[in-house]
């Protein structure tokens, strides 16, 4: 018997929660009232951009949560967003209008990696803040990104807890010092700029190409769009097991294949388009050669007809009527029905249309997966969806044959195929780098600088290291790079070995750290002359053992691998006999300097070289510091030629 295991793993879901601003003349019930009529007004006014959005998984959903451990009862939704992370930063950007249409509430989001907003602006987050005290202070209010500060020492500011505030603590500081805990505008900005765009970016992500597919998947996408997501991923997850019910088709025969346009996301078309699959013979799916001009249509129309074929499959065809309710014998379906028709979701069509219908269509899905969300037991499958419409929908081949030659034009696909260049530019508008002036690749190599290397790389190691990380210059080419190298040492010996009358531990306090802030300059204060004495003596004692090791490994291979200074002339050993340094010189040449900058360089571009154009640490590192080296064009041999 054959048996497959699919990997377990954790699938990437974003929870966001809505809280109302606190009110001691409310009572429970008369609170979970509000929090459901905000329910109904959120998903009413934002039906329009909501209904139509396909996501990779699941849809942005509410539901009331009661109060439990502490948490006041509150609005809660869950996604699983999957691959595609734009669903994550767009359910963002709802949550964010909505605390700006509706300023009486308040309202966080997280992931499986925590505050992931704090991440998108790691770059601006003040030194205090870090994973372990980030926990409720990050909230939405009025449409601005807000983050609770930590007071310096406990007690110091009244309002403000000296650990994590709980919900309840951080409801009253929004609601009585809202303008205190405003987020800076550089955190602001670094996730407002990952939002812009929107609404209109939504139409940006969608990708529409011709498919073969048979009749009964185009009746059922022109009447639910979404259930392309399922089908996408339910083949490009298959394994043994789901291919067995495609050996022989038993809901979508090839034989009823027509031309039609599907509507996909970039990530779902990426995701059908990229995997290579070649059919059974015996499910009648049979391809043209790679020279059809329809190739890709017959392609992506079999893939596609294999994900419907696998989902249908894992349901019964007589599964419980129970779970084919129709939306419209719900109680809320009138009100939210009446309510679309006040927010304009119709857009002034005629009722009755054909445009007019496939819109109300699409209101009855969203209002059945997002406002009147069943439990997980009584949901409906994705394949028990499909066979339900195929039992209900009037299925016309024919007629859906003549619209053949009315199809839509498909969308250029180039955007799958982005040059380095491209990819680069791409990278750095996402880290939200100013564009660059053009610059062409012969020029970009004639004025290249080697210094910008070595200068950013004295800049990082000035800069601070701990055991959570290193920071990096964060404007190298915008500011002189300075480095003090006696002070850098003096820093050094103080983290090597304890001064006099200091304790033994090997943790440094947290003063320590304080003066090592990566905006300070590294400059050391010495007040007591004796301690100053005692540090000067240990950090001369520390260059004579540098200095001792040098001239150990100077005669070695490690020595000779570094690249030096020009050599001076050997020590003359006719002249001044009587010289103090005749007898350690005699026979020997002063030990040349290791020319540290050119070693670097070298060493770097080597490293570099050596990626043969892939991501590398050296190309990594480099580019975290805004240096970009020009493409590698010696084409050295790799290895030695040898003699005839």
């Amino acid at each position: 018997m054959e048996e497959t295991m699919k990997l377990a793993t954790v699938e990437d879901t974003v929870e966001y929660h809505l809280f109302l601003i606190p009110d001691e003349s409310r009572d429970p019930e008369e609170h979970k009232e509000i929090l459901q009529k905000y329910i109904e007004r959120i998903m009413t006014q934002f039906a329009p951009m909501l209904a139509p959005y396909i996501w990779q998984n699941q849809p942005f959903n509410l539901k009331y949560k009661p109060g439990k451990g502490g948490v006041p009862a509150h609005v809660f939704g869950m996604t699983k967003f999957g691959d595609n992370i734009e669903d994550e930063w767009f359910i963002v950007y709802i949550i964010k209008q909505i605390t700006k249409e509706l300023p009486e509430l308040v309202a966080r989001i997280e992931d499986n990696d925590g505050e992931f907003l704090l991440i998108e602006a790691a770059d601006f987050l003040p030194k205090w803040l870090d994973p372990d005290n980030s926990t409720n202070r990050v909230f939405f209010h009025r449409g601005e990104l807000c983050i609770i500060p930590a007071p310096r020492k406990p007690g110091t500011v009244s309002w403000l807890p000296a650990i994590p505030p709980t919900i309840p603590q951080a409801l009253n500081i929004i609601s009585t010092h809202p303008e205190k805990i405003l987020a800076s505008e550089s955190i602001r900005a670094a996730v407002n700029r990952r939002i812009r765009g929107y609404p209109e970016k939504i139409e940006a992500s969608l990708h529409r190409a011709h498919c073969f597919l048979p009749a009964g998947i185009v009746a059922v996408l022109k009447q639910c769009p979404r259930l392309v997501a399922a089908a996408v991923q339910a083949f490009y997850l298959r394994d043994p097991i789901d291919l067995r019910a495609c050996r022989i088709f038993k809901t979508f025969l090839p034989e009823t294949r027509i031309m039609t346009s599907v509507t996909f996301t970039k990530c779902l078309y990426a995701q059908l388009v990229q995997q290579r699959f070649v059919p059974d013979r015996r499910s009648g799916y049979r391809l043209p050669p790679p020279s059809h001009p329809q190739y890709r249509a017959h392609e992506l129309g079999m893939k596609l007809a294999h994900g419907f074929e696998i989902l249908c499959s894992k349901c019964s065809p007589h599964f419980s009527d129970s779970k084919k309710s129709l939306v419209t014998t719900s109680p809320l379906w009138a009100s939210f029905l009446e309510s679309l028709k006040k927010n304009d979701y119709f857009k002034g069509l005629i009722e009755g249309s054909a445009h007019y219908q496939e819109r109300l269509e699409m209101a009855k899905n969203y209002f059945q997966l997002s406002v009147n969300r069943p439990e997980s037991s009584l949901a409906m499958s994705p394949g028990e969806e499909i066979l339900t419409l195929l039992q209900t929908i009037p299925l016309d081949i024919e007629e859906l044959k003549k619209k053949e030659a009315n199809l839509p034009p498909e969308d250029d696909d180039q955007w799958l195929d982005l040059s380095p260049d491209q990819l680069d530019q791409l990278l750095q508008e996402a880290a939200g780098k100013k564009e660059a002036e053009p610059i062409s690749k012969e020029e970009k190599e004639q004025n290249y600088d080697l210094t910008q290397v070595s200068e950013s790389m004295r800049a990082f190691i000035s800069k601070v290291s701990t055991h959570k990380g290193a920071e990096l210059p964060r404007e190298p080419s915008e500011a002189p790079i300075t480095f003090d190298a006696d002070s850098f040492l003096n820093y050094f010996d103080k983290i090597l070995g304890p001064r006099p009358h200091e304790s033994d531990s090997d943790d440094l306090d947290e003063e320590d750290f304080e003066c090592l802030d990566s905006d300070d300059d590294l400059d050391l204060e010495m007040q007591d002359p004796g301690k100053e004495a005692s540090l000067k003596g240990t950090l001369n004692n520390l260059k004579s053992y540098m200095a001792q090791m040098d001239e150990e490994l100077a005669h070695t291979s490690i020595g000779k691998s570094f690249t030096t200074r020009k050599q001076v002339e050997p020590v003359s050993q006719t002249a001044n006999n009587n010289s103090d340094e005749e007898d350690s010189g005699t026979g020997e040449s002063v030990m040349a300097p290791v020319d540290v900058d050119l070693n670097l360089v070298s060493n770097i571009l080597e490293s570099y070289s050596s990626q043969a154009g892939l991501a590398g640490p050296a190309s990594n590192l480099l580019q975290s510091m805004g240096v970009q080296l020009p493409d590698n064009t010696d084409h050295r041999p790799t290895s030695k030629p040898t003699k005839d």
